[in-house]
């Protein structure tokens, strides 16, 4: 990007994704992305005629490198990646992380930092998150920036303004992947593809490969399942949701799910 946005920190990216996601919900897209665009143009005086045709050949240039994920919006992430120096951009910091590709480790994540179990991250959470994040990095970086950087995650992604974080603000900030479970049709197989599915389900949430799920892989089962019928699913929905299925398919007792108890609760014999 040219230097006319060398000078951006967090706190004006922060009013810039404001201005432009207008309706507030995590994208830059449609007319926002016209008027974004729009913006960019004037920014860097391409053009003294703004046209119609000159606005889409910048927005299908910009749109080929930023937009990463081919849907034809803006995530946070890739704006930051557009207008942001590097050295600013601490959202890099989740971009560079290996994918969240399992609810699993993302529930790994959410236990490590929700310290007082509260079902929230709260700001000073979220701190220790950014803080360990930098170091894993090996970056340094002052109190004073970091504060900065933890407010302004705060103003980005706590949609209902609560002064925390739940789970899906933290699983926006992580890029966590589609819901696994939805790739399956429980209810419309045979039995036959039901166990071949379950053969699935189970492998993908056993991360340990132990054959029984435990700690952050029974929660990511559950947060993934419960998540189909309640998408705004929050931490303490999560630890609820938890009790209740130990209590119903954990049959010995040990705080764990053998693969047998979790078939035998989904309805399914033999396995």
């Amino acid at each position: 990007m040219d230097s006319t946005f060398d000078r951006l920190d967090a706190g004006s990216f922060l009013q810039i994704w404001k201005h432009f996601d207008a309706d507030d919900n995590g994208f830059i897209e449609g007319k926002e992305l016209d008027e974004f665009f729009r913006f960019i143009m004037n920014k860097l005086r391409l053009s003294e005629e703004e046209t119609e045709d000159k606005l889409r050949r910048l927005k299908d240039n910009f749109m080929s490198v930023y937009d990463t994920t081919t849907d034809g919006r803006l995530q946070i992430q890739e704006l930051a990646s557009m207008l942001l120096p590097e050295d600013e951009n601490f959202l890099l910091l989740f971009r560079r992380e290996t994918p969240l590709n399992s609810s699993v480790e993302f529930m790994r994540i959410w236990r490590s930092y929700d310290a007082d179990g509260s079902g929230y991250i709260s700001s000073g959470e979220l701190k220790n998150f950014l803080h360990d994040l930098f170091l894993q990095h090996k970056k340094e970086i002052s109190s004073d920036k970091l504060q900065e950087y933890t407010d302004t995650m705060m103003l980005l992604f706590d949609k209902n303004r609560d002064g925390r974080l739940d789970l899906n603000d933290l699983a926006r900030i992580l890029a966590l992947k589609e819901n696994f479970l939805l790739k399956f049709e429980m209810e419309a197989c045979s039995q036959e593809e039901r166990r071949r599915d379950f053969e699935k389900i189970f492998a993908h949430y056993d991360v340990s490969k132990t054959g029984e799920l435990e700690g952050p892989e029974v929660d990511g089962f559950v947060k993934d399942m419960m998540e189909l019928v309640k998408p705004d699913l929050t931490g303490t929905d999560l630890d609820k949701f938890r009790k209740a299925l130990l209590g119903h398919c954990d049959v010995n007792g040990d705080g764990k799910i053998q693969k047998n108890e979790l078939a035998l609760c989904l309805g399914l014999k033999g396995i």
